[in-house]
């Protein structure tokens, strides 16, 4: 990122995409159509977003993995996450991220990945199949036991509801 640029999400049109554009910090904008080669058109709303090289996706549908863990291997299955971000982008999912447990109930984890649709999903299980490294980190975690169950849930976004920050300054 060039310093003293920020990014700031333009709406183009709510029914085909989002594309997110560089701001200076002072406000002047770049022109958009210095941008026009990174617009691509997303089908459908009511979708999850996603930035990708600067662009902001709609994603259809979020897999969400909850795993009951082995809380005494704990740092172990954080390898385990940790090994997946490299994996499950090239091999299409786009990785909103894993998360551990912090407080309250200490052997349940969470990953979430978001896809176009269940077609992309099923590719991407191919080709997660047949990829070295994920391969290994499965066999990683079996043999190690770090994984008591898992559970997978398919879950579309609610418009209006996706990365609303707060509106609570960072003084309050």
């Amino acid at each position: 990122m060039v310093e003293g640029i920020q990014t700031l999400t333009t709406q183009l049109d709510l029914s085909t995409f989002f594309v997110q554009l560089p701001t200076l910090v002072d406000g002047a904008t770049v022109p958009l159509e210095s941008c026009a080669s990174a617009i691509k058109e997303v089908p459908n709303r009511n979708r999850a977003s996603c930035l990708v090289e600067g662009i902001l996706f709609d994603m259809a549908i979020t897999c969400i993995i909850r795993y009951e863990i082995d809380p005494f291997q704990r740092d172990l299955f954080k390898k385990y996450a940790q090994n997946w971000g490299r994996i499950i982008p090239r091999c299409g999912g786009h990785l909103i991220g894993y998360f551990l447990p912090h407080e309250g109930t200490n052997n349940v984890a969470w990953g979430l990945i978001a896809f176009d649709s269940l077609a992309e999903y099923e590719a991407y299980r191919t080709r997660l199949k047949s990829d070295p490294e994920g391969r290994d980190n499965f066999a990683m975690a079996q043999t190690n036991r770090l994984i008591l169950k898992e559970e997978r849930n398919f879950v579309e976004n609610v418009d209006g509801t996706m990365d609303i920050p707060s509106l609570l300054g960072k003084s309050e």
